[in-house]
C-alpha cells in the first residue's frame, strides 16, 4: 500500500512540474487587425491589397513573444488565402471575425481609452484613420 502511495505522490509532483513548466512557456494572445494593419488598404475592395511594408517583419517579431490572432470582417477563407500567399499564415493561430480574448488589439480604426469619458469622446470626434490624415 505503501509503495502505491509514494507512486501516486510521484506521479502528482511529475503533474505539477508539467503544468507549471507549461505556463512559464504559454504566451499571451494579440488581436491584429488585417485591412489598414497589415495591408496597404486606403478604402474597401473586394481583394486584399498588398501587404504593408516592414508587416512580414513586424509579425515575425511579434509572434516570437506572443499567441497571433488575425480578425478582419472580411470571409475567413480569403484573409487565410492572403496570409498564406504573403508567407505569414504560419504566425498565426486563427483567423476570425469576431473579436477573441487577448492581452491587446491592433487596430486602425480604434481609440484608446485611457479613464478619462471626456478625452475619449474629444478623440473620437477628432479621429481620422492614418491614411487619411492628410485629407
Amino acid at each position: 500500500m505503501l509503495k502505491y502511495l509514494k507512486l501516486i505522490i510521484l506521479l502528482f509532483a511529475m503533474f505539477i512540474n508539467m503544468v507549471i513548466g507549461k505556463a512559464d512557456t504559454l504566451k499571451h494572445t494579440i488581436a491584429i487587425d488585417l485591412d489598414g494593419v497589415l495591408d496597404d488598404y486606403t478604402g474597401y475592395t473586394s481583394e486584399i491589397p498588398a501587404i504593408r511594408k516592414g508587416a512580414k517583419n513586424f509579425i515575425i517579431e511579434l509572434s516570437k513573444d506572443y499567441e497571433l490572432v488575425l480578425f478582419t470582417t472580411r470571409s475567413s477563407k480569403l484573409a487565410t488565402k492572403w496570409l498564406i500567399e504573403n508567407k505569414i499564415d504560419k504566425y498565426f493561430k486563427d483567423v476570425t471575425n469576431v473579436k477573441p480574448l487577448a492581452v491587446m488589439y491592433i487596430d486602425d480604426r480604434a481609440v484608446k481609452f485611457n479613464g478619462d469619458y471626456n478625452q475619449t469622446l474629444q478623440d473620437i470626434k477628432n479621429f481620422k484613420v492614418y491614411y487619411h490624415q492628410n485629407l
